[in-house]
């Protein structure tokens, strides 16, 4: 897997610097430059580079900025000049923080992290029970939301929208896919590319054209379709 990576500073020979120690790296790939923040916003995006280097102190503008313009979820790593930063930046959950001259070995290090810091997120996704809590992160707040007050789940591209039984929306960054493979199977089920349901919140089935079929489930109005595909999976579902 190969990262994509912004470096974000306000010298030329600072990036260059940057990208050329970044090529020893196979699993680095820089997909731009910005030195301003403005730039860096509109890249990542544009772009969703999964790692930022940032330099702090840029022209006129002070590199935490990037936090509060950009809603876009990254690992940072803070590359400065300066070592009076480095306390705020670890309370801003920066994964590291490189001094200039860049040391490689350093730079080695933080690109370790990186890698260790992927594989414990893939170790943490694991199959979710009905009663069970989840974390959710919806911009500049966060919420546990329990499973079972999931009414249905809508994709959104490399998003989905969480609908609950309340009725309430919330749009995270996270494949529909992503959720077929942890929500227990018992309860929920894929009725369409774009759609999954919570089986306990079925109020009506209607059999439609071509062989398949409308659900309606409690509490919201807008019958959802059920494509061929899946048709199949949701009558054994009731059999």
């Amino acid at each position: 897997m190969k990262y994509k990576t912004l470096i974000v500073d306000d010298e030329r020979l600072a990036r260059k610097e940057m990208r050329r120690l970044l090529t020893r790296f196979d699993e680095i790939s820089v997909i731009g430059e910005a030195e301003n923040l403005s730039e860096a916003v509109e890249i990542i995006e544009k772009e969703k580079p999964q790692i930022v280097f940032l330099d702090i102190q840029l022209s006129n503008e002070n590199g935490f900025d990037l936090l509060e313009k950009s809603g876009q979820d990254f690992k940072l790593i803070f590359v400065t000049a300066f070592d009076a930063y480095a306390i705020r930046a670890f309370e801003v959950n920066a994964l590291d923080y490189l001094l200039k001259p860049v040391n490689p070995e350093r730079l080695a290090n933080a690109v370790e992290r990186i890698k260790e810091e992927k594989t414990d997120e893939k170790n943490e996704i694991r199959p979710l029970e009905f009663d069970d809590r989840i974390f959710l992160q919806l911009g500049e707040r966060s919420i546990f939301l329990k499973v079972n007050e999931i009414s249905h789940i809508n994709s959104a591209g490399d998003y989905s929208e969480i609908i609950t039984v309340s009725g309430k929306k919330h749009l995270i960054e996270r494949p529909l896919r992503e959720w077929e493979e942890r929500l227990p199977e018992k309860y929920f089920l894929r009725i369409h590319r774009q759609t999954i349901i919570n089986l306990e919140e079925i109020e009506e089935i209607e059999t439609w054209f071509n062989r398949t079929y409308q659900v309606r489930l409690k509490n919201f109005r807008q019958k959802l379709a059920v494509s061929r595909r899946y048709a199949v999976k949701l009558k054994q579902k009731f059999v």
